[in-house]
Formats: C-alpha cells, sequence, structure tokens
C-alpha cells in the first residue's frame, strides 16, 4: 500500500511538472507554449508540490549566481508569500491550543497575516494587559499549517524511496549516502514542525547573543507558546532584501556583511549552536544607527551544532583553506575518514589546489561558485570522499550567508573576515586554561564512573588471572625497592669520595705517604668504601 501511495504521489509531481511546463528547466522542450514566465511556472509549480518542495525552492532564491536572475527573483517570494490559509481558521486553531476563548489572552489579533511560509504562517497581535491603561505587549503568533505533518511525511516517504533507488541503481548513489541526506533532512523538518522545539532554539539563541550590536533576538511567551503555536516579541525592522529601502536609510552594506559573516562563524565555533535558515525571510535589519546596523532575527525553526570532532576538523579545514595550506586539507580529510585511508595524500593536495586556488583575492562578485561547486563535485568523484550528511546542514548556510554577502556587498572578501575569527576560536581552543577546564567538568563523571569501571575488571578478569598479576606487581615492586636502595648507597659513597678529596685539598700539601693524611679523609674515605659495599648486595 505504501508503495502504491508513493507511485500516485510520483505521478502527480509529474503531472504538476509537465502543466507548468518545467521540461524546460531540464534542457528538454516543453509540451505546449506557456504566456507566462519561466520563473512564475517554476514558482507555482514548487507551491502546488507542497512544503518539502518550497523548501528546496526558498535555499534556491539565495542563489543569483546559480539561477538567472529573474528566476531567484520570483523563488524568493516563497519565503513569505506562500498562499495563507484563513485567518478565521488559524484563530480556531490558537484557541484550541490554548484552550480558552483567544481575547482572554490576547487584546488584538490581525487576521491577515503578516507572513506565510511553506509550513506556518504568522498574525500579529497584542497580549492582553494586566493595567487597562497600559497597552500590552506587541508579539506575533506562529500557527502551524493544518494537516501539515500528514502532507510532510507523504513527501518524506517518497523521498526516502527515490533515495534507496539511487543507491541501488546509480553508481554514485553509495558513496554520496542519499538515504543518510534524506534521514537528517527528515529529523531537520520534523523538528521545525514543533513549535515548542522552535521557542528553545529562541531562547537558547538569546541567551547566547544577550546584549550584542550585532544581533538581537526577540523573547518568547511561553505561557501562550504550544507545540502548533508560537509567541514572540514583535521586532520592526526592515527585510534584508529590501535593498532600495536599507540603502535610503544609509545602511553601510559594508559593514552589515561583514556582521553577517562574523554572526555565522561565532554561532558555529564559539557556541556551536547555529541559526540553520538564513533566508531573506527570517531576517530584519535594525537601522537606527545605519553606520553600524544590527541584525534582527525571526525564525528558528532549523538550528544546527557539531559533534566536536567535526567542529574541530571543520575549523582546521577552514584555517588551512584560508592560508592556502592545500596539503594540510588533504591531510585532515583522510585523518577525518571523509576520504578513504589509502588516498594518496599529494595527488589530492594538487586537486585541491587546482579548484581553490582561482578563487582568493577575488570579490564574491567574481566568483562562479556555481563552478567552483561543480569541480569540488568532479574531485570528490574522482577520490572517492564520501559525503557528510551531519554537515550538510551547515553547508547549506554557509551558501545562504555568501547568497545574503553577494545581495549586500559584492565586494565582501569572505576569506579576510572570517579567518581571524576562525584564529581566535583555535587560540582558545588550545589554550591551556580550556584543558584545565574541560577536565574539572569531566572529573564528577570519573569519579562517579571510577568504582563501577574497577568492579567491573575484577569482575571480568578471573581469579589466577589476577593473582598472577597481584604475584607479577609485587616483584616489580621489590625490584624497584632494590634499585632505589642501591642507588641511594651508590650516590652517599661518591658523595663521600668528594668530601675526602676536598679536605684533603683543603689540607694545603700533597701528601708524601699515606700516614699524612688527615684523619677526616680516612673517615670519608672508609664512609664511602661501606657505602660502595651496600650498593652491591643482593637483599
Amino acid at each position: 500500500m505504501g508503495q502504491l501511495r508513493q507511485l500516485g504521489r510520483l505521478w502527480q509531481i509529474q503531472r504538476v511538472a509537465r502543466r507548468y511546463g518545467l521540461d524546460q528547466f531540464l534542457g528538454r522542450r516543453p509540451g505546449k507554449t506557456f504566456s507566462e514566465p519561466a520563473g512564475l511556472r517554476l514558482r507555482q509549480a514548487l507551491e502546488e508540490m507542497g512544503p518539502v518542495f518550497v523548501k528546496f525552492g526558498q535555499a534556491l532564491s539565495t542563489r543569483p549566481d546559480v539561477l538567472p536572475t529573474e528566476i531567484a527573483r520570483e523563488l524568493a517570494k516563497l519565503q513569505d508569500a506562500v498562499p495563507p490559509f484563513p485567518g478565521s481558521q488559524a484563530r480556531a486553531m490558537v484557541e484550541q491550543a490554548l484552550g480558552g476563548n483567544l481575547w482572554e489572552h490576547f487584546s488584538e489579533f490581525e487576521s491577515q497575516p503578516l507572513a506565510s511560509a511553506s509550513v506556518a504562517q504568522v498574525h500579529a497581535a497584542r497580549l492582553r494587559s494586566a493595567t487597562p491603561d497600559v497597552p500590552g505587549q506587541e508579539v506575533v503568533v506562529k500557527v502551524l499549517r493544518p494537516d501539515i505533518a500528514v502532507q510532510v511525511r507523504r513527501d518524506i516517504d517518497l523521498l526516502h524511496a527515490i533515495a534507496h533507488w539511487l543507491e541501488r541503481y546509480w553508481q554514485h548513489g553509495k558513496r554520496l549516502r542519499i538515504r543518510e541526506i534524506v534521514e537528517e533532512y527528515e529529523t531537520i523538518i520534523f523538528d521545525e514542525l514543533d513549535l515548542i522545539r522552535e521557542a528553545a532554539n529562541a531562547s537558547q539563541l538569546r541567551r547566547n547573543w544577550l546584549g550584542s550590536e550585532l544581533i538581537y533576538h526577540p523573547v518568547v511567551f511561553w505561557d501562550q507558546t504550544r507545540d502548533n503555536v508560537l509567541v514572540l516579541e514583535r521586532l520592526h525592522g526592515i527585510p534584508i532584501d529590501e535593498v532600495a529601502q536599507l540603502r535610503a536609510r544609509g545602511v553601510n552594506f559594508r559593514v552589515l556583511a561583514e556582521r553577517g559573516v562574523e554572526i555565522f562563524f561565532k554561532q558555529v565555533f564559539r557556541d556551536n549552536f547555529f541559526h540553520a535558515d538564513m533566508h531573506p525571510g527570517n531576517i530584519f535589519v535594525d537601522t537606527s544607527q545605519p553606520e553600524q546596523p544590527r541584525y534582527l532575527a525571526l525564525d528558528f525553526g532549523i538550528v544546527g551544532t557539531l559533534e566536536p570532532s567535526d567542529q574541530r576538523y571543520l575549523a582546521e579545514n577552514f584555517l588551512a583553506f584560508f592560508s592556502r595550506d592545500y596539503r594540510r586539507v588533504a591531510e585532515l580529510h583522510v585523518e577525518s575518514g571523509w576520504v578513504p585511508p589509502g588516498t594518496r595524500v599529494d595527488e589530492f593536495e594538487a586537486s585541491i589546489r587546482s579548484v581553490c586556488e582561482p578563487i582568493f583575492n577575488k570579490p564574491l562578485k567574481d566568483i562562479s561558485f556555481g563552478m567552483f561547486l561543480l569541480r569540488l563535485f568532479q574531485t570528490a568523484r574522482r577520490f572517492d570522499m564520501v559525503v557528510q550528511p551531519q554537515l550538510v546542514l551547515l553547508q547549506k548556510t554557509l551558501l545562504n550567508v555568501e547568497g545574503l554577502g553577494r545581495q549586500l556587498y559584492p565586494e565582501l572578501d569572505l576569506w579576510d573576515t572570517a579567518k581571524p575569527i576562525m584564529e581566535e576560536w583555535m587560540r582558545r581552543r588550545l589554550h591551556p586554561a580550556t584543558g584545565l577546564k574541560s577536565l574539572r567538568d569531566q572529573l564528577p563523571l570519573i569519579a562517579e564512573a571510577l568504582p563501577g569501571l574497577l568492579q567491573r575488571a575484577t569482575r571480568d578478569w578471573p581469579p589466577e588471572q589476577l593473582r598472577r598479576q597481584s604475584d607479577e606487581l609485587r616483584l616489580l615492586r621489590q625490584d624497584f625497592a632494590r634499585a632505589a636502595r642501591r642507588s641511594r648507597w651508590s650516590t652517599l659513597g661518591a658523595a663521600c669520595v668528594v668530601a675526602a678529596a676536598v679536605v684533603q685539598g683543603l689540607d694545603g700539601y700533597a701528601p708524601q705517604m699515606i700516614a699524612d693524611m688527615p684523619l677526616a679523609t680516612w673517615v670519608f674515605a672508609g664512609l664511602a668504601g661501606l657505602s660502595f659495599w651496600r650498593a652491591g648486595r643482593r637483599d
């Protein structure tokens, strides 16, 4: 039954693609002539196909270097201009979630949504104030689309089937680990459907950046937040893709672009908690200080973290890449297991150099990232480089950041902006105080686990092996004790010899016969002989 549903869904997608003439995007001639532009037809087709495909269109919209400008501009409408569902239905969903009349919580609630995206829409509202004379807090209310989980599950199941087919029949399917990537995407998109989780993400990001001049995160109102309803402080700013408005306000685009890069790298490496859906629909700009513009974050459904090992390898890769140390980049790929262990490092180094070297010292406007990514893919295929699903979200976010930077300030030097941030992070990471703090943090766990480990070790070892180990340790301790005693007696004997020589020298003349030697010399000489005799004895 599941396969029949998937085949039915595949047929439906194919029918939508044919109706909107999407064959032309595959280099084929459409079956009929269309009066609407290609970008409009593509956007409408993705909207009709559902939220999973809308998400794909959102990612493409930030890449005007990959797509023609008119198509990228049309797809940008997918960020917050997806057709909304009725405001009356949104109010009913909020009342059901809160378990009471809407006006018990809000003094105002606008039926017309401020924005409508692929999985939810947002309504402006005002919380009810405890004091009649004081207006309540301005908020936004995010409401999930009805039956969105069913639609997403349907398309995720289809993606699983396609991934299984590709890994089985396509020569590069296993290397690209397509099924693992779909599993990663499944986790991400279902996390996005849990608004309690999004509220927690917002709170964490707010704590990480509280008081920062670079970015502001809104307050979460937990009393009115549920798994399908999220209430946040309303922020007023200019959407980041409204370049004409930002320019009219006198915004310093260079500072804005550099701050975007700084925020991304600090979130990834300082906090290990990064906003992973940085498309233009999710970002406003506070223009109250145009020369020092501040970002306003709006959506927190998708965040990412890294394992410490991936974080460290990624940081070292970035630094080696920024320094053009392609040998180190190649070595790190081998050490981390991203390429097979038998890879020729010198050959891999040469291939990486041929891909990366042409793009250095160029502003974003002069770099063809489409060609750059194509050549990286060719290099990966040649060296059997395995795709890392845990890094896919980070790669997507980096592409979003780069796409925004291109729109804001094409002359931005991504490398010069990011390199000092990475170097500072590495210095802190390698500082002795960081290691001591990590050890101190782990001491309670070590102390708690040690008795259990010792008990398990004694239980797992046979008694005769324990006795044998105990006897060997006792003999070893005896050998050490004997060696230490011999060393002490030898040292004492040597000291007595030196003392005898010193005393004899201080007497003021060279002796002609043994009888002339002072008494002290005889004493020290005797002690030296006794000491050497004791050192040579067997105990």
